[in-house]
């Protein structure tokens, strides 16, 4: 390895966290080692409630324990999950599910004859409970506003559940496959409490086993689960999920390398030229141990101008023209991401979506840039333009680009470094000019990503943190949502996506892609846009 250890605690923490590997072996029968899963999040697990899963690390856990009405696979098409099908009527915008009869919850001592491996079927009743606790204001939720557009939902009998929405949204089939919307026992929610988040009962390919927090979590298989392959066989095919808690992106690396986990995702800086060349491949000595696989993530990267400012850089469209042409977003990504990345030379919604099209956007053009900057000098009188950005140390070496890149057209730069929690507290809150940020899709349509910029959606109350406001983009968003042709509806997207771009009140950076590096005994392991870990289909070679 030609790369080395910057201090002792990084080896101290890798020895810890292989104690930690060997301590979760301990939970699984030796000769079924090689049916254990092992993954790090170096991130905290706050809780196993699918009600609060609304970040990345809660929703791959969760996504093991937990089902819902329908689900997606790995090209966002919506499949049946406990519904085996479902209608919809445009004139009442009402949605009725038919629930499988064949899912269990996990055998656990809240049911009736309080026996560890008591168990009983969902029904329609479940999930009318279910969506009643999201919108609990005691519960306080974090998923409550996926039902934001319904009007009432009622089981009609065991095996019926209806959903009737109070205004059209297309998109609302794929907000059901969010975890939020996971069936929970109401046995579950009463027997344990605010306890159930750390002691969930879900219905999922994996149970619950044990929870260190902040060291080690182990999921084991549920033998009652519902689904099989194509050939009849019962899933999951693994054992068990041991998940582990190093902070240290560069120890979780050695750990992979090592063998003693099975994949990591994404590409840190800490080894992203250890494991990945300039050009995007992986490095020769890898090629016989690990896999690597990509694929366009609904996430785009962006610097965000926040519109309400009344700094007169912001205000200038001319000026917000200049910083989108003045930098290059292919040197960017060649050289700071190792070419991981699609360059945003096109609109803001990323490629993987239907309304990505390849109209065209912002290119690398100084010489422009530079006459943007003189009309605007020439009209404001404002000889020394600049710009301050808000961002946290993980992006800091891509503001840095832009600040060098942007001097060269006359536009000075400060870069504010901030932890990520107040990053998000200053961008929500309007107490920056100009904000580093990312949007990741949190359901397959591109209303998603449209929304940050309806005028009806200002932060604090919806996600338009630039507060951007154009009467025509207002009217085609609201067109937009009766339309239920996705045909129809991208047309007005890509309209939609031409007036942001026109008026720049972002600067996009780049579409990312999602990353996995696989040990080549995994197989099953897929890839999708949401970089969801769907572990139901895994297999491990011994």
């Amino acid at each position: 390895m030609n790369f080395k250890i910057n201090n002792i605690i990084n080896l101290l923490t890798a020895s810890y966290c292989l104690l930690l590997l060997i301590s979760c072996n301990s939970e699984i029968n030796s000769d079924k080692d090689h049916l254990v899963f092992r993954y790090n999040e170096h991130s905290n697990i706050a809780t196993l409630d699918p009600a609060f899963a609304s970040n990345p690390q809660l929703i791959w856990s969760t996504n093991q324990l937990f089902n819902s009405l329908v689900q997606l696979d790995d090209e966002l098409n919506i499949q049946p999950d406990i519904a085996k099908n479902w209608t919809f009527n445009d004139s009442t915008l009402t949605y009725k599910f038919h629930l499988r009869n064949d899912v269990y919850f996990h055998r656990s001592e809240v049911f009736l004859d309080n026996h560890k491996d008591s168990t009983r079927t969902v029904t329609a009743y479940d999930f009318e409970y279910s969506f009643n606790r999201l919108l609990d204001e005691k519960v306080a939720a974090r998923g409550r506003w996926v039902l934001n557009n319904v009007d009432r939902f009622y089981a009609e009998n065991d095996s019926t559940f209806s959903i009737q929405l109070s205004q059209p949204f297309p998109a609302f089939l794929g907000l059901l496959s969010m975890r939020f919307c996971s069936v929970v026992p109401k046995e579950a929610i009463d027997y344990y409490g605010n306890n159930f988040r750390s002691n969930p009962v879900g219905t999922g390919p994996f149970k619950f086993k044990f929870w260190e927090e902040n060291i080690k979590l182990v999921l084991r298989k549920n033998p009652d689960y519902f689904e099989t392959d194509e050939l009849g066989n019962q899933l999951p095919y693994l054992e068990a999920v041991a998940i582990t808690f190093l902070p240290d992106k560069q120890s979780e690396f050695l750990q992979f390398v090592q063998g003693k986990l099975d994949f990591i995702s994404g590409l840190d800086n800490s080894y992203k030229d250890e494991i990945v060349t300039t050009k995007g491949k992986l490095q020769e000595k890898y090629k016989d141990q690990v896999n690597f696989i990509t694929s366009p993530y609904l996430n785009t990267e962006y610097l965000g101008f926040f519109i309400g400012s009344p700094t007169p850089e912001v205000q200038s469209k001319k000026i917000r023209q200049a910083i989108n042409y003045g930098f290059d977003r292919v040197k960017m990504i060649t050289y700071l991401r190792n070419g991981i990345g699609i360059p945003a030379v096109h609109g803001f919604i990323p490629k993987g979506l239907p309304g990505f099209n390849k109209m065209k956007g912002y290119t690398y053009q100084p010489e422009k840039a530079k006459e943007l900057v003189t009309e605007y000098i020439e009209e404001s009188g404002n000889n020394n333009p600049s710009i301050s950005i808000g961002t946290n140390s993980q992006y800091l070496d891509l503001c840095e680009f832009i600040q060098r890149e942007l001097q060269r057209i006359g536009i000075q730069v400060q870069i504010d470094v901030v932890p990520p929690s107040t990053l998000r507290q200053m961008k929500s809150s309007g107490e920056l000019d100009i904000f580093r940020a990312s949007w990741i899709a949190d359901y397959p349509d591109a209303e998603n990503y449209l929304s940050l910029f309806y005028s009806e959606n200002f932060t604090p109350n919806g996600p338009n943190y630039t507060h951007f406001k154009n009467n025509v983009y207002d009217s085609l968003y609201t067109a937009s949502l009766s339309l239920s042709n996705i045909e129809e509806r991208k047309l007005l997207y890509e309209k939609m996506d031409s007036i942001i771009i026109d008026e720049a009140p972002i600067v996009p950076l780049y579409y990312d892609m999602a990353v996995r590096f696989v040990s080549k005994k995994v197989s099953g392991l897929g890839i999708n846009p949401q970089n969801f870990l769907v572990l139901k289909r895994v297999r491990k070679e011994k």
